[in-house]
């Protein structure tokens, strides 16, 4: 689903039912970051149904830290990414630096100029939705916050909306979430900006798990470089 459909059409039983005969393997496969996004308004009962998916996550004793802030005002999202870019575009400048190198990947160059793309358009990206959680023994839940999220960028597959995860606006966290209501206790862990995607879904490029599964014993893992 590339095109944004007909947004009168989605009632409440439209909402229902988007998304539900997706196969969950080939969700699965198929899910990738879109960076590339469309202004066009996403209802919030839409956004409320894959939300919903991320609170279907585990959490250890079944405490469900997760809370969800979604920012869809125009003067918000603007807010927000004047920060991003802040932090970003530090960020990747030296990989800008060496992508000028002919023989740099072009996989890579692709995805600097995606995310590059996303930067500069976090503004119009309708839907910034932050992912937060009660902290434990004053430590982020992580281990709850990152299934509760890969569940949210599952359903965003299966209703065809594009979403990628990024952390980076937390170099500015604690003024972005005190800006988000968000305290201490609460901080956010991720933002998944949210639209119908510019592009379409489809299998990223991934390495033979036959090249990263052992039974048993560990051998052969090449040690990493840089």
């Amino acid at each position: 689903m590339s095109d944004a459909p007909d947004l009168s059409a989605l009632d409440d039983a439209a909402v229902a039912a988007l998304g539900e005969d997706l196969p969950l393997l080939e969700g699965i496969r198929t899910t990738r970051a879109i960076r590339r996004l469309k202004p066009d308004p996403v209802p919030r009962a839409l956004i409320r149904k894959i939300c919903e998916a991320g609170t279907f996550a585990p959490s250890g004793g079944n405490r469900q830290p997760w809370f969800f802030v979604a920012v869809t005002d125009p003067e918000r999202r603007a807010f927000i990414a004047e920060r991003y870019q802040a932090a970003f575009f530090p960020y990747i400048a030296p990989a800008v630096e060496a992508a000028k190198d002919p023989a740099y990947p072009e996989r890579k160059r692709r995805n600097m100029r995606a995310a590059i793309h996303l930067a500069e358009h976090l503004a119009e990206a309708p839907v910034h939705l932050f992912v937060a959680g009660w902290t434990r023994r004053n430590e982020p839940q992580y281990q709850a916050l990152y299934p509760c999220i890969q569940n949210v960028l599952l359903a965003c597959r299966a209703v065809g909306l594009g979403a990628s995860l990024t952390t980076t606006h937390r170099a500015y966290g604690e003024e972005i979430d005190a800006y988000l209501g968000l305290s201490p206790e609460t901080p956010s862990c991720a933002l998944i900006p949210i639209g119908w995607p510019e592009g379409k879904y489809g299998t990223p490029p991934r390495r033979p798990v036959d090249e990263v599964l052992f039974f048993d014993k560990a051998e052969g893992i090449p040690r990493r470089k840089g």
